[in-house]
């Protein structure tokens, strides 16, 4: 094994597109693991952690290229790779209109040329809040991609927007849709009339593919960021968000998604919306309230629409005389789903370990390891610190369905997969390859091991969703539209084979 780093110095490239360049890297030949970043404090403590020698000196400007290979010739075949990948990097940046074009250094100076209204920010949790201040005062609205933005700063951010009249959406925004564009993590919908606000990201995406499912369109989907409905926060980009739909002409009804809130500012909220004249109607997780899609299949009825037979395929029973596990192990790439997950099934197996667990006596250890129900959410915050996100790169969950396989103690593997756009390219292929080597796995073990996998997206996304069921279902796995539907139907198979 050959481990080579190197240090570019000002080679600036944003986070994101550096998730994607180390994506590629990774899968090339002779490439055991590949982390293309910018040098800054927690980039180079996680390659440290990996046992990368980052050398002294490097400044958050710098690129680091760090390399584990086979041998000493997979190095430069790894080398290459950086490079074509930096170099399509570049290449979908230039304008081609053969003209001389100065990019602005700032926000500011960008707002000053006109014509923008938006700023999407992704760079270091510890630089957001400074650059969304800047677009805030240049009169732009902000999606905040970035994490680890402190509460305090949240609040000061959403105050000095309601005052310039613009709308933070975030921050950890992923998912947003505005006048008919993508942004983020986001489905390819059909248009309507519907406007989504959302304190989730995969929760809006899969409420969007329910609608698109059923023939319904959206207006916009506009992310608050998760914890805009928690007690600190108190619904502030919620209620920028209503007011900016109720001024939308083409927004005529409004649906809000959110993970479990604060109960005092639902009410609030809700009290705010019938002061604007908006019929809201609530997809909001928590124990005793409706999951996503039965919150969507209300929506439906009440709109006088028609509620679908939802996308579903069923696998094949396991063969017989196998022995079963009897814990269910949900390993989620969405945090929205995985949570909608834990309640849908707390109300039938009790409290469920989980590294986001809604009791903290059940929060799993750093090894993320139990012998009894167990759901991970492999996108939360602690688990993509110098990472990309597991709906870009997956490797982390595929490692766990690996370790499930082995172990007699898992009974039914809950997958999800959400598709779009700024998602894997293919991401169905990859975790079809490991749902059926991890079944074979655990049959040449004397063992049943069911799948259930929540399929989140629409035929109209890059992935394509027909393409994608078809692949997993070729794996064994049972593949649902819902979430609600596939984490019910694991409950099933569980207790069945008790």
């Amino acid at each position: 094994m050959t481990t080579h780093v190197e240090l570019r110095r000002g080679a600036y490239h944003d986070s994101v597109s550096l998730m994607q360049v180390s994506r590629a890297v990774a899968a090339t030949p002779g490439v055991v693991a590949a982390q293309v970043a910018m040098a800054t404090e927690l980039n180079v403590e996680v390659l440290r952690s990996m046992g990368f020698d980052v050398p002294d000196g490097a400044g958050a400007n710098d690129l680091v290229v760090a390399l584990r290979t086979e041998s000493d010739d997979s190095v430069e075949v790894g080398l290459a790779a950086v490079a074509t990948a930096l170099a399509d990097l570049r290449a979908t940046k230039d304008t081609g209109g053969g003209e001389d074009v100065v990019a602005p250094r700032t926000l500011g100076s960008a707002a000053a040329r006109g014509g923008a209204n938006l700023a999407v920010i992704s760079v270091p949790g510890q630089h957001a809040v400074t650059e969304a201040f800047d677009a805030i005062s240049s009169g732009l609205s902000v999606m905040l991609f970035s994490d680890n933005v402190s509460v305090d700063d949240e609040v000061r951010l959403k105050d000095a927007a309601a005052a310039a009249d613009v709308l933070v959406m975030g921050p950890d925004c992923g998912t947003a849709h505005v006048g008919g564009v993508a942004l983020g993590f986001a489905n390819v919908v059909r248009p309507g009339s519907v406007g989504v606000v959302a304190a989730s990201g995969t929760g809006a995406q899969q409420v969007m593919c329910l609608l698109d499912a059923a023939g319904v369109g959206i207006s916009h989907v506009l992310g608050v960021g998760g914890r805009d409905l928690k007690e600190a926060v108190g619904g502030r980009s919620t209620k920028q968000a209503l007011r900016a739909l109720a001024d939308d002409p083409a927004t005529e009804s409004v649906l809000v998604v959110s993970k479990p809130p604060a109960d005092s500012v639902l009410a609030e909220v809700d009290a705010y919306a019938a002061e604007l004249g908006l019929a809201v109607h609530w997809a909001v997780l928590g124990a005793g309230r409706p999951d996503l899609t039965a919150a969507v299949e209300s929506f439906l009825s009440a709109q006088g629409q028609d509620v679908p037979e939802w996308p579903v395929v069923i696998a094949a029973p396991e063969p017989d005389g196998l022995a079963h596990g009897a814990a269910l192990r949900g390993l989620f790439c969405g945090g929205t789903l995985a949570d909608e997950a834990m309640t849908v099934a707390e109300a039938e197996l009790g409290g469920i370990r989980s590294n986001i667990a809604h009791d903290p006596s059940l929060d799993l250890g750093p090894d993320l390891r139990d012998a009894s129900h167990v759901v991970i959410d492999f996108g939360d915050d602690g688990m993509t610190r110098g990472r990309a996100h597991p709906m870009i790169d997956p490797t982390l969950r595929m490692e766990r369905i690996t370790a499930e396989a082995s172990d007699p103690t898992c009974g039914v593997l809950l997958l999800d997969l959400v598709l779009g756009h700024g998602a894997h390219a293919d991401p169905a292929g990859e975790l079809a390859d490991a749902i059926r080597t991890a079944r074979e796995t655990a049959h040449a073990d004397g063992r049943a091991l069911p799948v259930v996998v929540s399929l989140t997206g629409t035929d109209a996304d890059p992935q394509g969703r027909a393409r994608c069921s078809d692949l997993l279902a070729e794996a064994g796995a049972s593949v649902f539209l819902s979430n609600g539907a596939a984490t019910r139907h694991a409950l099933t198979l569980l207790k069945d084979a008790r």
